[in-house]
């Protein structure tokens, strides 16, 4: 049985490709920063396919969280064959760049730069040694090309995890080592939830060519396809799940 590690799995899109590996018959290995009673309920969502499970909690901006998060997931399955990367924070308040601090700045980098590329370093280095095929995927944004100059700190981040992919898709080619990034749109989440009436009023005036928000499960099913081995002449690929928002029109 293939394990599979995902970052940010207590809630929204990551609890959504974690619920999906575990139905197709995967170990879960789910890391979140919460207290697992406190997401009991969402954590139903993977534990309902009776799957192995197991979740761990802690900060993979912390260099010692990172290293017990791994350790954790391979003492309970023997090693990790998927690391979905999906663990990630917008800036805690939205700022004009002019006025950006840097402790703004390095939060949102330690988290979704800084720790998403040590975090795959030390499951990278154990997958050389897996033969099931392993799979790194990372969970980026339309953000990483995409200026929204009240949340520079958050662009920056999504746009240096796509160099990211291309460095480890090319580094870990040679040990049968896949890796993909994903770029969700406006996905309906607890972090969009805020802004949902400003992206209301942009997709029905046909922001997307596909007129509707996205879900969750829409970047699950993504993961899905990534981890089913039918793309495995393919690295470093980047798959957009955004409606059409790349689409560039007159």
């Amino acid at each position: 049985m293939k394990t599979a590690l995902i970052t940010g799995a207590s809630r929204g899109i990551g609890n959504a490709v974690a619920a999906q590996l575990a139905k197709e018959g995967y170990s879960i290995a789910a890391v979140g920063t919460s207290n697992e009673a406190d997401i009991s309920t969402n954590l139903e969502n993977i534990k309902q396919y009776q799957t192995k499970f197991c979740y761990i909690q802690g900060n993979i901006a912390s260099a010692d969280d990172r290293k017990r998060i791994v350790e954790s997931a391979i003492n309970h399955f023997g090693g990790i064959d998927v690391l979905v990367n999906n663990a990630g924070v917008a800036p805690k308040i939205r700022t004009d760049l002019l006025e950006m601090t840097e402790e703004s700045m390095d939060h949102v980098l330690g988290i979704n730069l800084k720790g998403t590329f040590f975090l795959s370093q030390i499951v990278a280095k154990q997958m050389i040694n897996r033969s099931n095929s392993p799979k790194i995927i990372n969970i980026s944004s339309i953000s990483a090309y995409t200026s929204s100059t009240q949340r520079a700190e958050y662009c920056i981040s999504k746009a240096a995890v796509s160099m990211m992919t291309t460095l480890f898709a090319d580094r870990l080619a040679e040990f049968g080592i896949r890796v993909y990034e994903i770029r969700p749109g406006i996905i309906e989440t607890d972090m969009t939830s805020k802004v949902k009436d400003k992206y209301d009023r942009l997709i029905d005036d046909g922001l997307t060519p596909i007129k509707r928000w996205g879900q969750p499960q829409d970047v699950a099913d993504a993961v899905s396809v990534l981890c089913s081995g039918k793309l495995d002449f393919s690295t470093g690929e980047v798959i957009n799940v955004d409606g059409g928002f790349h689409i560039r029109r007159l």
